[in-house]
């Protein structure tokens, strides 16, 4: 298991930009495919991007690709979601979460998560 601490959210205007940050302790970071996701108040929860273990390969949701950028340093043990140009329909609670096996976009394919974190963007 693997523990994540997420951060970095906020409150900014259209077309600004944040920085997520999720730290991770316990298992061997460098073992896990990692993944952002969020949910917005009544709704499902969302993926966002997806990052392989070695960082060598990333997926994103159309709505982000372009916008967003995910990354991880390994000797940090923290993966990192770039998010520019957001845009009111961004407004979510985010999380990241970590799994041992395959890289993907099914949430539940990961094993453990963060407690989120809020990012709210104002039109």
């Amino acid at each position: 298991q693997v523990q994540l601490v997420e951060s970095g959210g906020g409150l900014v205007q259209a077309g600004g930009s944040l920085r997520l940050s999720c730290a991770a302790s316990g298992r061997t970071f460098s073992n896990y495919a990692l993944g952002w996701f969020r949910q917005a108040p009544g709704k499902e929860r969302d993926f966002v991007a997806a990052i392989s273990w070695s960082g060598g390969r990333t997926y994103y949701a159309n709505s982000v690709s372009g916008r967003f950028t995910i990354s991880r340093d390994n000797a940090k043990n923290t993966v990192y979601l770039q998010m520019n140009s957001l845009k009111p329909e961004d407004t979510a609670v985010y999380y990241c979460a970590a799994r041992s096996s395959g890289y993907g976009s099914n949430w539940q394919q990961y094993n453990d998560w963060g407690q989120g974190t809020q990012v709210t963007v104002s039109s």
